[in-house]
């Protein structure tokens, strides 16, 4: 799966106005909206610079506080936040406006939307980083400031890539913040980023790559004292040597992240469930591995006493004849491949799927990363030997799964 939540660092916003003001962003954003709504465009046209750039701040407190409860008022106020900052050039107020509509879409998997959006952004940082003015700071945008709003923007913008299965350009925008983390020394940051370039990679067959790419999470996790992340890591080696059908070699990884999460129950939960979704897999493959195994044995067995008796009784023609029977008859007792095991979570998206849930759907009905849900969806295509969703169906249907 694509666990796609980098971390994205957010230039601060400042509250508006003086003395009494709080925060709105966690509270009283109805407070706030009537503040707003006080200010009509003929008292906007007239009002001072300073007053402009507090309206300014109050409309992006209401974007950031909508943010996550409502996406309509998220975009409204972000727009009502560049009718004041993209006539006057105030590129950060922009660049935050900007961002967060493309976060919007992006959330609802209107891609081609959110990368109109993300790019009106990044244009916005690149004429912070060219020396444009700031409103609020005569000596202009400090060189902090404008990497915070690059690693932020590289990171989206490389989620967005990726989603749209453009790799090669996700990869990119990944590597131009990666050199961000390092310059600052955000070694969580980084860890966190190549274990999501690992994701990638296991997700596009590329196992080499994903190898490297989760050997440098853990140097960088490693290096931050994280232990959540080193287990997360954990977690991307278990995933790994599954993929590669080193199943023993897998296991352990495994098993120590589920005990990591099992004491750390308030992190990630969904962690934890696709940690022990990958359990329930390897040892699935450890199972058929083992009934394979068996059944190669008893056919060898059952051949080579068919072959003594035969010698022994001399019935060289029919001894060779019994024994090839007795392989395919063993052979036949081996699961159909059009009636497949499959997990409990794999049946759970399989019927979703079959009553034609969405990719975003299927992610919140059952609480899981819309990359998680890709992954499930690859595995059960492979499962099933088809190419696309309604040959899937088609053939669950006839195996009697659903």
């Amino acid at each position: 799966m694509k666990r796609l939540i980098l971390l994205l660092l957010f230039p601060a916003i400042f509250p508006i106005g003086a003395g009494a003001y709080n925060d709105h962003r966690g509270h009283n954003l109805d407070s706030l909206e009537r503040t707003v709504a006080r200010w009509t465009p003929d008292a906007i046209d007239k009002a001072s610079e300073q007053e402009l750039i507090n309206l300014n701040r109050a409309y992006r407190d209401l974007m950031l506080g909508y943010h996550v409860l409502n996406g309509d008022k998220c975009v409204f106020y972000a727009r009502k936040a560049l009718s004041i900052s993209h006539p006057r050039q105030w590129y950060a107020a922009d660049a935050d406006a900007y961002r967060y509509i493309g976060q919007i879409f992006y959330g609802r998997e209107q891609y081609d939307s959110a990368r109109v959006y993300y790019m009106a952004s990044l244009a916005a940082a690149d004429a912070m980083a060219a020396g444009a003015t700031s409103p609020t700071d005569t000596a202009g945008y400090t060189q902090n400031m404008i990497d915070d709003y690059y690693s932020a923007l590289y990171g989206s913008i490389g989620n967005l890539y990726n989603m749209m299965d453009s790799i090669p350009q996700a990869m990119a925008y990944y590597e131009k913040a990666g050199a961000i983390f390092e310059k600052y020394g955000w070694n969580e940051s980084n860890s966190i980023l190549h274990y999501n370039m690992g994701e990638t990679w296991i997700d596009e067959g590329d196992l080499r790559k994903a190898k490297a790419e989760y050997d440098k999470a853990m140097a960088f996790a490693q290096a931050s004292g994280d232990s959540l992340m080193i287990v997360d890591v954990w977690k991307g080696y278990g995933r790994l040597y599954m993929e590669e059908g080193k199943t023993w070699k897998s296991l352990p990884y495994l098993r120590k992240a589920d005990a990591y999460y099992a004491a750390h129950p308030d992190y990630a939960p969904n962690f934890r469930t696709e940690n022990l979704d990958y359990m329930q897999e390897v040892l699935s493959r450890q199972k058929r591995q083992l009934g394979r195994l068996t059944g190669t044995l008893t056919a060898l067995i059952l051949v080579v006493i068919g072959l003594f008796i035969g010698r022994r009784k001399k019935l060289a023609a029919k001894a060779p004849e019994e024994a090839d029977t007795s392989a395919r008859s063993d052979n036949r007792a081996n699961p159909s491949e059009e009636a497949p095991e499959l997990s409990a979570r794999e049946k759970e998206i399989l019927d979703l799927l079959s009553k034609g849930y969405t990719t975003g759907q299927i992610a919140q009905a059952l609480n899981l990363s819309q990359e998680t849900i890709r992954w499930y969806r690859k595995k059960l295509l492979e499962k099933f030997d088809v190419s696309n969703s309604p040959e899937l169906i088609s053939r669950a249907k006839e195996a009697g799964l659903i």
